[in-house]
């Protein structure tokens, strides 16, 4: 199925942010052939698929013909790559920005990637506290050959937050190489989502800051990294980031702040435009 988009649409900055944070085991991202595969969530349960990201638009492919379930896939899709944007608008209010702008004029059709499952998220970030790209896929991928569920296909589902719950953090430390600091971080994230914290755009997102922000180990970058990616916020601003701060020259967090005023209500988008120049596009 093509996943229709407005343009324009950067494929290639979306393929490489995709296989810059692709967990072994549970996906599987060919650069070559612009494709990542997974398993997808569906009614009928966990479907094997692949997205096909190609220079001006999105390829779905799922061995189903089942309707219900290539609706809510596709659905869940179009939200994960940010397929609904209009670019127009990022173009408009981030244009004329002097540090940003020519950033947008060279990738108008800069997408956000977000989750799949806002849980597998914000594992995924608290495993990345503090680490470089490959470490907190390595520690993920450990995550999910431990936890996860198999599939005839060979991939694995991430770990459902009733697992890593009961799994508890000595189990999580051993089995992924964490502290027992961090490990009790994703035992205690897992503990709150299996008791309702439902990480999800369409849930009240101060609520959802509030009661992350109760968890030990979680910091506000990790709350506005997920706001960003998990929740789709697009005025989120992780101000901490060093990335980021260093993209932006700055020597204080007033001046990252500063930045970030001007570039309300889009401020996301000017975050991922310097984190695509400076991280994911060499």
């Amino acid at each position: 199925m093509r996943l229709p988009v407005t343009g324009p649409f950067d494929g290639t900055a979306l393929l490489a942010a995709l296989a810059a944070h692709a967990v072994p085991g549970l996906e599987e991202v060919d650069t070559f052939a612009g494709t990542c595969t997974r398993l997808f969530d569906s009614p009928a349960g966990p479907l094997a698929g692949s997205v096909r990201i190609e220079p001006d638009g999105v390829q779905l492919d799922l061995d189903t013909g089942d309707a219900s379930a290539i609706s809510t896939i596709t659905t869940a899709v179009r939200r994960w790559l940010d397929l609904d944007l209009e670019p127009y608008r990022v173009v408009t209010a981030l244009g004329a920005d002097p540090l940003v702008g020519p950033l947008v004029a060279a990738r108008p059709g800069l997408r956000i990637p977000g989750y799949l499952d806002g849980f597998e998220g914000a594992v995924c970030t608290v495993l990345g506290q503090q680490v470089s790209l490959p470490a907190a896929r390595t520690f993920a991928g450990r995550l999910v050959a431990a936890f996860g569920t198999g599939h005839p296909s060979g991939l694995r589902s991430f770990p459902a937050p009733e697992r890593l719950a009961a799994a508890g953090p000595d189990a999580i430390q051993a089995a992924v190489g964490l502290t027992g600091a961090r490990a009790r971080t994703v035992q205690a994230l897992a503990e709150a989502c299996a008791d309702g914290l439902a990480i999800s755009p369409d849930a009240d997102h101060a609520l959802i800051r509030r009661q992350l922000l109760r968890l030990p180990g979680i910091g506000p970058w990790t709350a506005d990294y997920l706001a960003m990616r998990a929740l789709h916020d697009r005025n989120a601003f992780p101000e901490g980031d060093l990335v980021l701060r260093r993209a932006l020259g700055a020597s204080s967090l007033k001046e990252v702040r500063a930045h970030g005023s001007s570039w309300t209500p889009l401020r996301a988008y000017a975050v991922f435009h310097l984190w695509t120049d400076h991280a994911y596009i060499p």
